[in-house]
């Protein structure tokens, strides 16, 4: 058996991306319903890896609304983007945004947002 050096198998391995991150999140109350504006970083590189989605969910993980990112924002970085007519449950106090990239999914993390 014949064993490959080590850098070798790690050309062989694919990149590891990096998740998007968000630098900042406003909400906005229009009569019933919320307006979320959330900016994002991310390398993105083109259609193999961009940043492709973000949302706002309730703390138990409940998701109250998604915004799709259809394209790379491989020269517009960081990017904000909105989501309106988000109904947010009455009496909650905050939200969290979790992001999102075609490469590794939903991201483990959240950032909270206080509602105003």
């Amino acid at each position: 058996m014949r064993v490959l050096p080590l850098s070798l198998l790690l050309l062989a391995s694919p990149a590891l991306s990096d998740p998007a991150r968000i630098l900042g999140a406003e909400a906005t109350r229009a009569q019933s319903d919320w307006r979320f504006d959330v900016t994002l970083e991310h390398d993105d590189t083109g259609w193999d890896d961009y940043a492709d989605g973000w949302r706002i969910e309730l703390s138990d993980g409940t998701v109250l609304g998604t915004r799709i990112l259809a394209h790379p924002h491989v020269t517009e970085q960081p990017f904000t983007r909105s989501l309106s007519g988000v109904a947010v449950p009455e009496g909650t106090r905050s939200v969290h945004i979790r992001a999102r990239t075609n490469q590794t999914g939903w991201d483990n993390e959240t950032v909270a947002l206080t509602l105003p």
